[in-house]
């Protein structure tokens, strides 16, 4: 089954680090628009981090105020999310997955709603929680 698997939450203290990992199981990244999303309790999924996998192109939620890095390693199949200067705001369900579509951008991905990524590839997500 085509799935992405996100590993490298859990618990991080306010101004710490996380580096969260995504890795599809059973094709590559080749000439996809990859992209993290969140969900917080009682909150929608929104957009965290895009990228193309091919251009390396990059687009970020606005509010992150450039504290997150996501890049991506062609050799290893592996889109990365680095999170910076982490906050109570940032604790979330963390997942990833793939533009819906070919032509997909990571502008549409990350801004244009549902029907730009493929919600039916996402994994079982990672937890990031943030407490002293």
């Amino acid at each position: 089954q085509f799935k992405f698997v996100e590993s490298g939450g859990g618990l991080v203290q306010p101004g710490g680090s996380l580096r969260l990992s995504c890795v599809p199981s059973g094709f590559t990244l080749d000439y996809s628009v990859i992209g993290w999303f969140r969900q917080a309790p009682g909150r929608p999924h929104e957009a965290v981090a895009c990228i193309n996998s091919n251009t390396g192109r990059t687009y970020y939620r606005d509010s992150l105020g450039g504290r997150f890095a996501i890049s991506r390693d062609m050799a290893k199949n592996t889109v990365t999310l680095q999170m910076n200067k982490v906050n109570p705001s940032d604790a979330a369900v963390y997942y990833c997955t793939a533009g819906a579509f070919r032509a997909t951008t990571v502008q549409s991905m990350c801004t244009g709603g549902e029907r730009h990524y493929a919600k039916d590839l996402w994994g079982e997500g990672t937890q990031v929680t943030v407490s002293s």
